[in-house]
């Protein structure tokens, strides 16, 4: 067996003396597991790093087996981020949320291009409200969508301020009122303003509860160190933006809206 694809590193960990276990995300193939002989020297650990684009080509006897990888570089993402550490912090935790949350060897052409243009960003000053941004790509990607574009009480689509944590849906100014301290905050961003540190707080504690609720509550994926939590790199990632508050609602908590 043997397929040749796009492919971006999702992690790469040491397998014995000198190989190593790589995990891609490819362009056809999905979320895929393989080995790479001599993964752990040098060379091959700065092709192998998180976020890297290569060309991967996979060999196995039997499609079931793990099977080996010999990979190319083809863009090195995160070289060239070295001096903004924040950056590199969002390339390791889109990766580990991606991993985390696909299933294994199943096409997701649509996620692949949604990384692929998170990490070909150039602006440094967009990556943080883009990440956020891809986050609920993913989550609408998974079947888990949320829907800001109109209030869940009126249907109208002005001074929408809130998110309900129950449904998603995001609530006005005025209908919110009553229940504003177990709503999320609609970050101004998500309808095309401006963003600072605190509004991109907001915005990962928005996507890391229903990435929490709904695609890591049951997850047995080696990311998660317990059922219901995010992947470390990505709780660093939410530490850095200040994110000690406490989620204004939990997921089973009942609400009017």
């Amino acid at each position: 067996m043997e397929w040749i694809d796009d492919a971006i590193i999702l992690s790469c960990r040491p397998h014995g003396e000198n190989a190593a276990i790589v995990t891609l995300l490819a362009q056809e193939q999905g979320r895929h597991a393989g080995l790479v002989a001599g993964g752990q020297s040098r060379n091959a650990q700065a092709m192998l790093q998180p976020g890297n684009r290569v060309k991967a080509r996979w060999r196995a006897r039997l499609t079931e087996h793990l099977g080996h990888y010999n990979c190319d570089l083809v863009q090195a993402h995160a070289a060239a981020w070295l001096d903004e550490p924040i950056i590199l912090s969002i390339v390791a935790s889109a990766c580990a949320v991606t991993e985390a949350s696909l299933p294994e060897r199943q096409p997701m052409p649509g996620i692949y291009a949604g990384l692929c243009a998170l990490l070909e960003l150039r602006d440094a000053d967009l990556w943080a409200p883009a990440y956020v941004k891809w986050e609920l790509g993913l989550l609408r990607a998974l079947g888990y969508g949320l829907d800001l574009s109109q209030c869940a009480a009126n249907s109208g689509s002005d001074n929408l301020a809130y998110v309900s944590p129950r449904t998603g849906r995001a609530v006005s100014l005025e209908a919110g009122a009553p229940y504003h301290e177990k709503l999320f905050p609609l970050p101004a961003f998500l309808l095309g303003g401006t963003w600072d540190n605190s509004s991109i707080r907001e915005g990962l504690d928005l996507t890391g509860h229903f990435l929490t609720r709904h695609v890591f509550q049951h997850s047995q994926n080696r990311m998660i160190t317990q059922p219901g939590t995010l992947p470390s790199a990505r709780q660093r990632l939410a530490e850095y933006f200040g994110n000690a508050a406490i989620a204004p609602a939990q997921a089973g908590q009942q609400i009017a809206i």
